[in-house]
């Protein structure tokens, strides 16, 4: 029987996690290509055939998803699957619409055929949008059951933009960790505050061999979540946030809508900096069409190590990167602490940016305020330095969650403006934590 010839659409993520769980060893399809978007410089990479099974014994190419029309027509591509997260649904029919003339199916796979049993109880924590606060809910149920004497170990979104083969599984439980593996800035995102609290986090991109291996440390699994991406794991408890500053959201975007739609518990974030009309208009539409879900109100608390030092100045803000680029946000708590503090003017960083920060900055025409940490590479991060010392400004917001004066010589005077998910309402994170506990007989 002739293999179908498929084309993978990613974005070095849920692409591999796919392939891995319903293709590696499938011989009736025959998986031509990934593609990729979204990650600047993922492509022209290779997929390693020790990872990709005996069915690919060159491995399988990694290009860029602009070939993909040339895919079908020049190689005889009959389905393309469509495997990454955080995209409109307008856009996302544009694509299939493209596929579809350009003569091969377009599919989605469920969630529950691609999510993989654990013997542990997981409890995951997922978004409608890139930077509703994912990683804040995470920390503070982490904490929750520490409180409780459970160890739970946080399984993040794979980031695989360094070496694929040796990244198939990594464990990250210090900051030497992080730095011994060579980790990106948008890695550190999301481990770094992690790891300074004692909490072990794996990542890699293959996710059955890093569940296994986790199991083995964790009374409850943390499924902390990339993007609006859907679980890997089947989860006994799924949490999705909402973000009142992009309402209407969660209905707008893939497979954001899904995540809210599934959800056990809605975390409505922000709440303390959202308009109160939007937060109202949450509640309302939860209430209408995942009326089982609970609903919780969280804020995200800011805070600046120095307040009097912005009042007044010219700031430059750097925010985290994956939110105010294809999150589409055009301020974080960089640019909202900031005004809060007084600053006179947020500087444009299209003013001073060189290389690939110009290049994003170009691909994000709405980032006129805030500067993204991009750090995809060694050259990137050269470039966001000299980015950086270019700015005509008095003083650096840096609103990431890491210390990017490790990475960077960051030229100017600075303040760390750090953040914490708080509960304003009930029932809290800790009484959803309760409960789960109760439900699965934990201590």
């Amino acid at each position: 029987m002739a293999r179908i010839r498929t084309v993978i659409m990613g974005a070095a993520g849920r692409d591999f996690h796919d392939f891995l769980v319903r293709y590696r060893d499938d011989e009736s399809t025959e998986i031509v290509a990934f593609t990729a978007t979204q990650i600047p410089g993922i492509e022209g990479r290779t997929f390693p055939p020790e990872l990709a099974g005996p069915l690919y014994p060159t491995g399988i190419p990694i290009v860029h998803e602009r070939e993909l029309s040339s895919l079908i027509k020049d190689q005889g591509v009959e389905r393309v699957i469509f495997a990454y997260s955080d995209i409109a649904h307008v856009d996302l029919m544009h694509k299939a619409s493209q596929v579809i003339a350009d003569g091969a199916d377009f599919t989605l796979l469920g969630a529950d055929s691609t999510m993989l049993p654990s013997s542990k109880p997981v409890i995951s924590v997922c978004a409608v949008r890139t930077g509703v606060g994912k990683s804040g809910i995470s920390k503070r149920v982490v904490e929750a059951l520490k409180k409780r004497g459970l160890r739970a170990v946080d399984i993040r979104h794979p980031m695989p933009y360094r070496d694929l083969l040796k990244m198939r599984v990594e464990r990250y439980a210090s900051i030497e960790d992080l730095d011994d593996y060579g980790v990106t800035i948008e890695e550190r995102e999301e481990y770094e505050h992690l790891v300074i609290e004692g909490i072990v986090v794996y990542a890699g991109v293959d996710y059955e061999a890093i569940l296994r291996e986790a199991e083995k440390e964790a009374d409850v699994i943390i499924w902390d979540g990339g993007n609006n991406d859907l679980p890997f794991y089947k989860s006994d408890l799924e949490i999705v946030a909402l973000d009142p500053h992009r309402a209407g959201h969660e209905r707008l975007y893939y497979p954001g809508e899904s995540n809210f739609l599934r959800a056990d518990v809605l975390v409505i974030n922000k709440v303390n900096t959202a308009d109160p009309a939007a937060v109202a208009g949450l509640q309302e539409v939860s209430a209408r069409l995942n009326h089982n879900a609970i609903l919780v109100e969280t804020a995200s608390t800011i805070t600046l190590d120095d307040p009097a030092a912005v009042r007044g100045k010219r700031v430059l803000v750097i925010e985290d990167g994956p939110t105010v680029t294809h999150g589409g946000m055009a301020y974080g708590a960089g640019a909202i602490a900031a005004r809060v503090a007084g600053a006179s003017v947020l500087v444009d960083p299209r003013l001073s940016a060189v290389g690939s920060i110009a290049s994003t900055l170009e691909a994000y025409p709405h980032l006129t305020e805030v500067l993204p940490a991009m750090g995809y590479s060694a050259q990137q991060l050269q470039d966001l330095e000299a980015t950086v010392a270019a700015a005509d400004c008095d003083i650096v917001i840096v609103a990431t969650p890491i210390d990017l004066s490790r990475l960077i010589d960051l030229s100017h005077p600075t303040v760390r403006a750090t953040y914490a998910v708080t509960d304003v309402s009930e029932p809290t994170l800790d009484d959803i934590v309760d409960a789960f506990c109760q439900q699965q007989g934990l201590a």
